[in-house]
């Protein structure tokens, strides 16, 4: 028992993080990066393009940050650099695509922004790959 809990102490910040992580990037990719991806032709025809980037590489921009990205924080692989373009994507979302948004109304854009600022703050903590590769002896 003793060894599960020094495993496992939930008490420690790291659990919190991998917490974050996987909620962070759950959320992410089911509600903005699988419906882009799966409706990429719709998404492609009324894509903002706040950056004059064109529409497809917007879109493979945001498919870049709303699935890769995700799935590399909730795996706690290159964490801090995987939460860069998610932060960029919903930052340029929040001030340049919706300014016009209440707090109210940009209220997930703005929580997923300190979600994923804060694991790039942070990192990804014990339990991520990271820390495995980092691992003394590795």
């Amino acid at each position: 028992m003793r060894a599960l809990k020094r495993l496992i102490d939930p008490g420690s910040p790291d659990l919190g993080l991998l917490f974050a992580r996987l909620a962070g990037a759950l959320l992410l990719l089911t509600v903005h990066g699988l419906p882009k991806l799966a409706h990429w032709r719709t998404e492609l025809a009324h894509i903002d393009d706040p950056l004059g980037l064109g529409p497809q590489l917007t879109l493979a921009c945001a498919l870049f940050a709303e699935i890769v990205c995700p799935l590399l924080v909730a795996l706690g692989l290159f964490t801090r650099l995987a939460c860069l373009p998610v932060v960029f994507l919903l930052a340029v979302s929040m001030v340049l695509v919706h300014p016009d948004w209440t707090l109210e109304q940009g209220q997930f854009g703005w929580l997923l922004i300190i979600v994923f600022g804060t694991l790039a703050l942070a990192g990804g903590g014990r339990y991520s790959v990271d820390a495995r590769l980092a691992a003394p002896g590795r």
